[in-house]
């Protein structure tokens, strides 16, 4: 018996590896075992090797798990690409159609199973992925039934007789391997609890999250990994009253989301690096003009078009400092799926509490792996809307009077109202302005506009509801972790391994990078004899802000990943040994 395994299957793009694993996935997270997904896929629409990796478990996982236990392939690409993950005495299911081979030499058991064949029996060759999804699960011991569910509300808009012959497709595969392998070679799992959780990509929570913020006016422009969230919020923003726009281009989404905003409509966009480079000067458009907007980046490989379908954490710097000028603006980093969730309500509220642009940073391995969810409360969601009046009562303006929109204030935030409130005519534009939004180049004004801007967000850190997920086991340490967004799974795992090494270890995932919390993250550097910070990027960028902002560069260290591939948590355990425990370091 087992508690945990992994899983993968590939081929070429096109021949629906996605949704054998989908379905795989579904049916275990139907019988209650937590699960981590993620798939390698190129950036074309039809071949090129793709794979999907899933982690099974009785406990909840949050990375890629370092080895593999089962390898599906319907190509011997698949296998040469990928046998080098699988552990000794894995498991290799290829169709027979291709006549598979593995390397000599190892303990690895390879199955040759007519997916094709069988499929094409059952009535077309399409089915050869429900094959096997059927050896996989005799391997594990699992029945037909437990797939029924899952094949119903796949194929249940086909007809009974699809679903039927699906189902047949599955216990086809079974049975083939059944007469092919030993009883006592099969991997049975540790029963699951059985419960009912979400399975869940982080596009997919972030949108939830949107929507339940009171998010109604979406404006963007398709690009990987946030494509997603625009057709999510395409599918069921209407239902809610709302509205989405792909628009012409970047430069448009941004532009048009900041004047839904200046109308009181909660409005985002979405987008990857190329398309926040292309946001820029709107951004600063709506910092100047103190315009709530929310803006999701969801990062890929770069730069240009890079590494389009690929992990990486490249975006950090360009999102603070990208602007020309200088605007107050909020970045944030969910680290899991539930607080992509959560933490997309929060952003819409600060947008607005602070009348500033907020800065979503997610990554693709975030944006992208599907994870078992804990159900989400939306009794938790608090709206809030800051100084925005939606009815106030002005007095009448003498003529060549305006409404001061700008005011100065002492925590930088000045009143807000909708357009067209009687009484309530203010100045708009992109240059310096008084408190009425009148054009000024006054020295004076200017430095006073400037300082009340940038002193709304000096409090900022202090009520944020939790800039940073602490794990702290030991008050000085050996070794403190840092990192942000999907590296949090990675990291857990190797703390655990570095703890059963006697080596004592906290962490901090840092949920608000800019303004950064230097007072949550300073005593946790100073009480640590070593910083190690894990971060997809070749230079750095993470561990230079925390220096900036706390010092200390002599503790820190870098364990930086830039190949387009998710951290593994026995590379990020290797390398805080060899780096740092054998250099004499700790």
């Amino acid at each position: 018996m087992t508690s945990q395994l992994s899983w993968k299957v590939g081929g070429q793009q096109g021949e629906g590896i996605e949704s054998t694993g989908e379905i795989f996935a579904s049916a275990l997270n139907n019988l209650g075992y937590y699960l981590y997904g993620y798939r390698h896929f190129s950036s074309r629409i039809k071949g090129g090797h793709t794979n999907y990796k899933i982690r099974v478990s009785t406990s909840h996982v949050r990375a890629i798990q370092d080895d593999l236990d089962i390898l599906v392939a319907f190509d011997q690409e698949t296998i040469d690409v990928n046998f080098d993950d699988l552990h000794d005495h894995g498991i290799v299911l290829a169709d027979e159609k291709f006549n598979p081979t593995i390397p000599n030499g190892t303990n690895v058991t390879l199955f040759a199973v007519p997916f094709t064949e069988i499929a094409r029996n059952l009535g077309t060759t399409l089915m050869k992925n429900m094959v096997a999804v059927g050896a996989s699960s005799a391997i594990l011991g699992l029945k037909v039934e437990d797939f029924e569910e899952v094949v119903k509300d796949t194929f249940g808009r086909k007809g009974q007789k699809v679903v039927e012959n699906n189902l047949k497709a599955i216990e086809a595969g079974a049975k083939t391997i059944l007469d092919q392998m030993a009883p006592d070679k099969q991997i049975h799992l540790e029963a699951a609890d059985g419960s009912k959780r979400l399975f869940m990509i982080g596009n997919d929570a972030l949108s939830l999250g949107l929507l339940a913020g009171g998010c109604r006016f979406m404006a963007a422009y398709p690009i990987t990994p946030a494509s997603e969230i625009m057709e999510f919020m395409i599918k069921h923003l209407p239902k809610f009253g709302g509205t989405v726009i792909q628009t012409e281009d970047e430069m448009a989404a941004a532009t048009m989301a900041i004047g839904a905003n200046y109308g009181g409509v909660r409005s985002i966009t979405a987008s990857a690096g190329p398309g926040l480079s292309l946001m820029m000067e709107s951004i600063g458009l709506a910092g100047m003009t103190e315009t709530p907007i929310v803006i999701v980046d969801t990062q890929r490989g770069g730069p240009s078009t890079g590494l389009p379908t690929k992990q990486e954490q490249s975006d950090l710097m360009a999102m603070i400092y990208g602007t020309h000028g200088e605007i107050p603006k909020v970045v944030m980093a969910p680290s899991t799926v539930e607080e992509a969730f959560y933490d997309a309500v929060e952003a819409l509220n600060i947008a607005e509490e602070y009348q500033c642009p907020v800065i979503f940073l997610t990554d693709l391995q975030l944006s992208l792996g599907k994870q078992t969810v804990e159900p989400l409360s939306i009794e938790q969601i608090e709206i809030r809307r800051g100084k925005l009046e939606q009815n106030p009562n002005l007095p009448k303006q003498s003529p060549g009077d305006y409404f001061k929109r700008y005011e100065i204030t002492d925590d930088g935030i000045s009143p807000r109202i909708l357009p067209g409130t009687k009484n309530g005519i203010y100045h708009v534009t992109g240059v310096e302005h008084d408190e009425t939004g009148k054009p000024v180049e006054a020295a004076k004004n200017r430095k006073q506009q400037m300082d009340k801007r940038l002193r709304k967000l000096k409090d900022l850190p202090n009520h944020f509801y939790n800039p940073v997920h602490k794990t702290i086991k030991d008050e000085r340490p050996e070794i403190l972790f840092i990192g942000y967004i999907s590296t949090r799974g990675a990291i857990e795992e190797a703390m655990e391994r570095l703890e059963k090494d006697g080596i004592s270890v906290n962490h901090a995932q840092l949920r608000l990078i800019h303004p950064f919390p230097s007072d949550e993250i300073k005593p946790l550097v100073e009480s640590a004899k070593k910083v190690i910070v894990v971060e997809h990027n070749a230079t750095g960028q993470l561990a230079n802000i925390i220096k900036m902002n706390v010092g200390y560069s002599e503790k820190m260290t870098s364990i930086l990943k830039y190949d387009g591939t998710p951290f593994l948590p026995n590379e990020i355990y290797k390398e805080c040994i060899k780096e740092v425990v054998a250099s004499g370091n700790i």
